[in-house]
C-alpha cells in the first residue's frame, strides 16, 4: 500500500480538449499563465523541464514525460533539479482532460509525494493558483495575476523556449 500523500485538483473549463492540451504544452501559452516554459518534444521518455520566464531562465522543475495520449492524457514525473539524480524524489502528475458537453473536465493528480516536504507545501499552494490562472486565460483571455513573483512583466522576459 502506498502512503504516500497525494493532491489532486479538478477543474471544469470552457474550452475544448486541444485547446487545453496545447495551453499545457505549449511554451508561448504556459508564460501566460504560469510564468513558465515547459520545455520538451513530449514523447515518452524525453526529459522535460519546467523553465522560469526570467533572463537567466532558472530550472525549477525536471522530470521525463511517461505517457502521451493526446489530447486526454499527460504523465510527467516531477522533481526539483537538485534532487534529480535520486530516484526516491520523484513524484508524478498526470493531467486527464475529458470533453463534457461544451466544457472539459480537466483532473491534476499529483501522487508520490514525501509527506511534510517542500514539494507537498509548494504544489499545495501552487496548483490552486496555477490552475486558476489557466482557466481563467482560456475563458477570458486573461490570466491571473501570480503575485509571489518579482514585480515586472516577467511576460516580456518570457519570450523564448529552447
Amino acid at each position: 500500500m502506498n502512503d504516500k500523500p497525494q493532491f489532486i485538483y479538478v477543474s471544469y473549463i470552457t474550452t475544448t480538449p486541444q485547446k487545453l492540451w496545447n495551453a499545457l504544452l505549449d511554451p508561448a501559452f504556459t508564460k501566460q499563465y504560469w510564468y513558465h516554459h515547459n520545455v520538451s518534444d513530449w514523447k515518452v521518455g524525453s526529459e522535460w523541464r519546467h523553465q522560469r520566464c526570467d533572463e537567466a531562465g532558472t530550472i525549477d522543475i525536471v522530470g521525463k514525460v511517461l505517457e502521451v495520449d493526446e489530447p486526454r492524457r499527460l504523465v510527467l514525473s516531477w522533481a526539483s533539479p537538485a534532487s534529480a539524480n535520486d530516484p526516491a524524489a520523484y513524484s508524478q502528475v498526470a493531467y486527464d482532460i475529458e470533453p463534457l458537453e461544451g466544457l472539459v473536465k480537466l483532473t491534476v493528480t499529483h501522487t508520490g509525494l514525501q509527506p511534510d516536504s517542500a514539494m507537498l507545501k509548494g504544489i499545495s499552494f501552487g496548483w490552486p493558483v496555477v490552475l486558476s490562472s489557466l482557466k481563467s486565460l482560456l475563458e477570458t483571455g486573461q490570466a491571473i495575476p501570480l503575485w509571489w513573483l518579482e514585480k515586472g512583466n516577467q511576460n516580456e522576459k518570457c519570450t523564448t523556449a529552447e
